[in-house]
């Protein structure tokens, strides 16, 4: 299970998330190492979000971070989807989906490790990803670049990902 933030303006349109330029980057990652294309992705791994409406633009033009009471609105929902889902592996990806399980101060902290989670009665493995967002440098410079090949391996050998080989490419 794979949980963004939150839909951008295009994702409705297009009915999927990480639809755009984000998600392109995001494919990207996962067939540098899994060898999965955007197809076998999409359809081995359930894409979530913390919230289910597009927040909205910034001031300054980007997409809006949600508001934590359109966090609380929304957290039934990821709440039933884990329990129904019962994931053995959850990849929050960016800030705003790592906080809803971990405590959060630095990226650096966090991608690159695997945790032990657990929310709406079910445990599960978490890898954090930073967000492929153009708008952050992060994933493209050190120490970012480097702890993102280490999430991704670690997410390409999850067992969970390994446990339905005819969706790998050969």
């Amino acid at each position: 299970m794979l949980i963004g933030q939150a839909p951008g303006v295009r994702e409705p349109v297009a009915a999927r998330p990480f639809a755009w330029t984000a998600g392109k980057t995001l494919f990207r990652w996962f067939e540098e190492a899994t060898g999965m294309d955007e197809e076998m992705v999409r359809a081995r791994i359930y894409f979530a979000a913390v919230c289910r409406c597009f927040p909205g633009k910034a001031p300054g033009g980007s997409d809006r971070v949600p508001s934590p009471q359109e966090i609380e609105n929304c957290s039934s929902w990821l709440d039933r989807e884990i329990e129904i889902l019962r994931p053995r592996l959850i990849i929050p990806v960016g800030k705003l989906a790592i906080a809803q399980f971990l405590p959060l101060t630095k990226l650096e902290e966090v991608i690159g490790r695997s945790f032990r989670g657990r929310r709406a009665r079910r445990s599960f493995d978490l890898i954090p990803l930073p967000h492929p967002s153009g708008a952050s440098p992060w994933h493209k410079i050190p120490p970012g670049r480097e702890l993102l090949a280490r999430a991704l391996d670690m997410i390409a050998r999850h067992p969970a990902m390994n446990s339905n080989s005819e969706t790998r490419k050969p």
